[in-house]
């Protein structure tokens, strides 16, 4: 047995396939849903990420509006934990976290120069398991489920589509991480993968350690819930408490690495030059795989209290360093490691500036925003949150808000930069560089207002054992407060109807046919899937390509200019 198994004669023959219009529609759909290939399994994760990151951008919309004006009663206050809960949910597990490992599992195989994605049976089944498990909980909290539930069998059904989703996305992360570990071309070490495919990694194996902690605690509490032992875990009320720092920052970062990685791989590709210190951008991205360990810790934050004793304050300034500050350090290295990258190709006079580097660098800077809030976010003395009373102001949820529409930013970003490769189609310049300047500011308006308001004390975040503080989720019980809701607010509706019309024009482009004329490089890549025709055939390369260095298409070029 081996990590690639494709059936590439069934696919071959789907694609000559000419049946008439009702036939052609049941036979596409089929392959879809049974799809071995990863550039299908890819789009299909990112698609559905994006519906929900619109719904859910909704969601967040309304709730700003329930939290600004407490007179004005959208949700019924029964059901506004279940809804917060939905957004939070939808935010983190139905929007980023697909997003990031849809584009992940479509191009890496492509960067690596192999056929396939390592086992993609199992991503394709791991699809399965993170679909049916986001729609089950969106159900069980529908029907009065998940933490506070009313409905016992809907709160087991919540805490089993946990699980199920956190099945699925380990399997797909498995998936990701053996392909880069095992599926290179030939002369590809470890040190030749390409930037965005060692950020892949990184995040996947992230992923690896923190979710099974994350299943496991679940476990634990369907187990106490259905035995009803809700002495040990706080019965249905205990639930935020035990798994809230699953869906916020510092935890979410881990899934944040695939856009850093794009933003990465746009830097030399952009302005035309190799990457500066390869190595250590490769450490950088490494430090922010740090997280995952901050998160199978179970810790919502590490904090520190700066008015305390020495000893108090060495023994927990350690792990806010560790957690907090590495993978500060870690992206802040990306960026000044990528601008050096644009200082040596501005020298050469050769950069080209279009849409996939805004995206991408655009959502980078966000990225940067939402880690160094949560770093932040663990002095003690500012008062942001105090842990030891599952207690937080809203600075919490506009940090979350910085790296989940970041990330989207730059996953947008790489999405148009291998629509190429992935659609034989490319995205007008024209068309998308509007929506980046709209995404920006509408990631600012989401989430920096809400910075501001948590240093007014205005009360939010995870959800709580103490149901009186989630109800202080529907005020703006602050000075000022109403307005930097309403801000957020329009910042929503701006990342809503930045992600929909991408979409819009995504599916407009995809389900055209393919540009006969395209070039096979558009955007001057440098990696080895930029050799293969756009799209890319079913195995991705007619041929077994072997790669001589880290750049194999830039030493093409030089070579090339040199004869």
């Amino acid at each position: 047995m081996t990590t690639i198994d494709t059936r590439p004669d069934d696919a071959v023959a789907a694609d000559d396939a000419s049946p008439s219009a009702i036939e052609g529609f049941a036979v596409g759909t089929f392959h879809w849903i049974t799809t071995v290939d990863h550039k299908r399994i890819g789009r299909l994760y990112a698609g559905f990420g994006m519906l929900v990151l619109i719904a859910t951008s909704v969601l967040g919309l309304l709730l700003g509006a329930e939290r600004a004006d407490d007179a004005n009663t959208i949700f019924d206050a029964d059901a506004l934990l279940q809804v917060f809960q939905m957004y939070r949910i939808g935010i983190v597990f139905g929007g980023l976290v697909p997003l990031a490992l849809g584009l992940a599992v479509a191009v890496v195989p492509l960067q690596l120069g192999a056929r396939s994605i390592a086992y993609p049976r199992l991503a394709l089944t791991g699809f399965y398991a993170w679909l049916g498990g986001f729609t089950l909980a969106i159900v069980a909290l529908g029907a009065n489920g998940g933490m506070g539930g009313g409905e016992p069998d809907m709160v087991d059904l919540f805490l089993a589509a946990i699980g199920l989703m956190v099945l699925g996305l380990s399997a797909t992360a498995g998936c990701v991480a053996t392909s880069v570990l095992t599926t290179r071309a030939p002369g590809m070490t470890m040190r030749r993968v390409p930037l965005f495919a060692w950020a892949c990694l990184i995040g996947a194996l992230g992923m690896l350690i923190a979710l099974p902690v994350v299943f496991g605690v679940v476990i634990y509490l369907f187990v106490d819930h259905r035995l009803g032992i809700s002495a040990n875990f706080g019965g249905t009320e205990g639930i935020g408490s035990w798994l809230g720092w699953v869906f916020s920052v510092p935890a979410i970062i881990i899934y944040a690495l695939p856009g850093i990685g794009v933003a990465a791989e746009m830097f030399p590709a952009t302005f035309k030059t190799r990457q500066a210190m390869r190595g250590a951008m490769f450490a950088g991205m490494a430090l922010v795989g740090v997280v995952a360990f901050s998160a199978s810790t179970q810790q919502f934050i590490h904090d520190v209290t700066f008015d305390t004793d020495g000893e108090s304050f060495i023994r927990d300034a350690l792990p806010w360093l560790i957690f907090g500050g590495l993978p500060l350090l870690g992206v802040f290295m990306v960026l000044m490691l990528g601008l050096l990258t644009v200082k040596n190709g501005v020298a050469d006079a050769r950069p080209s500036v279009r849409a996939p580097f805004v995206f991408a660098f655009l959502g980078l800077l966000m990225i940067i925003l939402g880690v160094a809030s949560s770093f932040i976010m663990g002095i003690t003395d500012l008062e942001l949150a105090v842990p030891d009373l599952a207690l937080v102001t809203v600075f919490e949820e506009g940090a979350t808000l910085f790296v989940v529409y970041g990330t989207a930013l730059a996953i947008i970003g790489g999405l148009i930069f291998w629509a190429p490769k992935l659609w034989g189609r490319l995205l007008p310049d024209k068309q998308v560089l509007p929506l980046a300047m709209l995404g920006l500011l509408g990631t600012v308006l989401a989430a920096g207002p809400l910075l501001v308001a948590g240093f007014l004390n205005q009360i939010g975040g995870v959800p709580s054992t103490d149901l009186e503080v989630q109800a202080l989720l529907a005020t703006g019980d602050v000075d000022g407060g109403a307005l930097w809701n309403y801000l957020s607010l329009a910042g929503h509706t701006l990342m809503a109807l930045t992600v929909l019309a991408f979409a819009a024009l995504l599916l407009k482009v995809a389900t055209g046919d393919p540009d006969e004329d395209l070039e096979d490089n558009p955007y001057g890549g440098q990696t080895v899937e930029w050799s293969t025709s756009s799209p890319a055939p079913a195995h991705n390369f007619e041929h077994v390509v072997t790669v001589s260095s880290a750049e194999p298409l830039l030493d093409a070029e030089l070579e090339g200019s040199q004869s």
